[in-house]
């Protein structure tokens, strides 16, 4: 190939080339004899800025770039679910084949299984009328996921040819279709689609149903809806991962995308070892057989990094489109964005605050604002769930980062590094974080949980509050010079605080709990406030009654009742009622 371009200038991973003026924005190429895969990020009219997704080490001035005429894309098809891949979605397991456990520079492979054979049902017929996103053919990706072949933007006509069933690889034409110009497409199993632009939808609608995970403090105080978005910010050791790891493994969500971004690789590790053992709820299929995970871990280049939420992203709005319900972790977005202030640092852009870039704001609103609920193409629903981990520098959430994702997200999850080292997970204040989707909700919650559910959250979130205001005075003067109501709503607040709010990870009941227990250990918490209260006020002493053991009993529940025995919290409220007895009748 004639007139290509060449390096001029190399500083890490950033290449400057010259001698071609062909380059499109934000397209894929390759560089130098290992044929590096980089993407063209700046365009001038004598020379172009390439950013390169691997080890740039042994590259020299005067190399070559070699041009590929396409924009950096997915292959996305069959066999992506209960993959692991890189962040330009190389597939890893298949790249520890060819160069053992650490990746050499040029190492290059089919992004999807091109032999594998896939039992697929034709779903259209010859003559038939097709336009972009309709459904052509289904395929049984894994015991969960019936994967939907679509036809790919800028197809549309009728079908002049179709396959039978059968089983077939990822190359096989399915279909040829024929506009009214006589143009010819074929349809295979696969299409490409560029990582930076956002799937196209027909209608985004409203959110109103929760995306229910199982944690108590999430479902019920500050929960998120499908098509929402949600931030889990907390310094080190305050538990996001864990947090995520316990969305991705009990949320009812179809579809996990799990983005490991800058992390340590040894989490990445815990991720496919758990998944791979774990089950899910719902199903009893192995977790694995409806997530994605991409790995882009903390000693890999950071342009692959900044990359890699586009790649995770873009896979969750493929599957979107075939009608299911997506939800997305990135594990974290602080590495991301440090990545493109690194990224930007090299460019020797302006710096702004804290020397993240200036259009920090935006790359994070562009990302978010890819979430949401859908009406498709092909007329199906689906949405997409973004829930990002955001890791400030010593847990300062004034930082830029954190700032600028509370501007974009609608759900606020703010981790405590004093209640993680109190070892009360999920580690979630729920004195600052809050959500924005109680009454996108309310009508939910109301049909499908019971209408005092949102009275009795409001009560104890209520309660909570209370508890923190007198913590101040107790901290003053004691709490020995509180009055008997007061001293009640602390211990009340006690026993939702490890009794309701704090969850066993590790519990087999507790680890995940449905919406009818929860409302139901809501009934019982909120009950023996009510009793408590009566007692009060007829002058027994609270002191009394802690010494009847009663709320510590209450706080036990949640360890003695199975999700599937829910009548068993009845005994409780016959405690409470005996207990109103004895010490009314005293």
């Amino acid at each position: 190939m004639e007139n290509l371009a060449v390096i001029n200038k190399i500083n890490a991973g950033i290449l400057f080339a010259i001698g071609y003026n062909d380059f499109k924005l934000s397209e894929m190429v390759k560089v130098g004899e290992k044929k590096l895969i980089g993407e063209v990020i700046k365009i001038y009219s004598d020379y172009s800025v390439v950013q390169v997704f691997e080890d740039v080490t042994g590259l020299k001035i005067g190399d070559k770039i070699y041009p590929t005429g396409e924009l950096l894309s997915l292959e996305l098809g069959p066999g992506i679910i209960g993959n692991i891949f890189d962040g330009i979605q190389r597939p890893l397991v298949f790249l520890e084949k060819q160069s053992g456990y650490f990746l050499s520079s040029g190492i290059c492979a089919s992004n999807l299984d091109q032999e594998k054979l896939w039992a697929t049902k034709i779903i259209v017929h010859k003559g038939d009328f097709v336009k972009p996103g309709d459904i052509v053919t289904e395929i049984k990706e894994t015991d969960l996921i019936t994967h939907k072949i679509m036809v790919k933007d800028g197809i549309h006509g009728k079908i002049i040819k179709v396959v039978e069933d059968g089983n077939y690889n990822i190359k096989t034409v399915l279909a040829v279709v024929e506009d009214e110009n006589k143009n010819q497409f074929e349809i295979k199993m696969t299409q490409a689609w560029p990582i930076r632009i956002p799937r196209y939808i027909k209608n985004k609608k409203s959110v109103s149903r929760p995306l229910i995970t199982g944690q108590r403090i999430i479902d019920t105080f500050f929960p998120i809806a499908k098509g929402g978005i949600a931030a889990i910010p907390g310094g080190f050791g305050t538990g996001k991962t864990m947090m995520q790891h316990q969305l991705a493994k009990w949320s009812d969500a179809d579809i996990i995308v799990y983005v490991g971004c800058g992390e340590r690789g040894n989490e990445m590790t815990q991720v496919l070892e758990d998944f791979s053992k774990l089950k899910d709820p719902k199903s009893g299929a192995y977790l694995m057989q409806r997530t994605v995970l991409i790995a882009n871990t903390s000693n890999m280049p950071v342009a692959a990094r900044e990359a890699s939420i586009y790649t995770g992203i873009t896979i969750a709005e493929y599957y979107r489109d075939m009608g299911y319900h997506v939800a997305m972790m990135a594990d974290s977005t602080s590495r991301w964005a440090e990545a493109l202030r690194e990224l930007s640092g090299r460019l020797e852009e302006m710096p702004a605050e804290e020397g993240f870039p200036a259009y920090l704001a935006s790359k994070l609103a562009g990302f978010y604002e890819r979430a949401g609920y859908v009406e498709n193409l092909n007329g199906t629903e689906g949405s997409v769930s973004i829930i990002g981990a955001v890791s400030p520098q010593g847990g300062d959430l004034s930082e830029p980062v954190t700032q600028n994702t509370k501007r974009f997200v609608r759900c606020f999850w703010a981790l405590d590094k004093n209640l993680a080292y109190a070892r009360h997970f999920p580690a979630i204040n729920w004195m600052t974080s809050y959500t924005e989707y109680l009454d996108d909700l309310s009508d939910w919650y109301n049909e499908n949980v019971g209408v005092d559910f949102l009275k009795n959250r409001n009560e104890m979130i209520k309660i909570l509050n209370q508890e923190s205001e007198l913590m101040e005075i107790v901290k003053l003067i004691g709490s020995d010079v509180l009055p008997e109501n007061q001293k009640l709503i602390l211990e009340i607040a006690k026993v939702i605080r490890l009794g309701f709010v704090q969850q066993n990870a590790y519990h087999d009941f507790d680890t995940y709990v449905p919406f009818k227990k929860q409302m139901k250990m809501m009934e019982v918490i909120l009950y023996l406030y009510d009793k408590s209260k009566s007692l009060v006020e007829l002058g027994i002493p609270m002191r009394v009654l802690i010494e009847s053991g009663i709320y510590e009993k209450i706080i036990s529940m949640k360890y003695e009742v199975g999700n599937d025995d829910l009548d068993k919290l009845k005994n409780y409220l016959a405690d409470i009622d005996s207990f109103y007895e004895k010490y009314k009748r005293a």
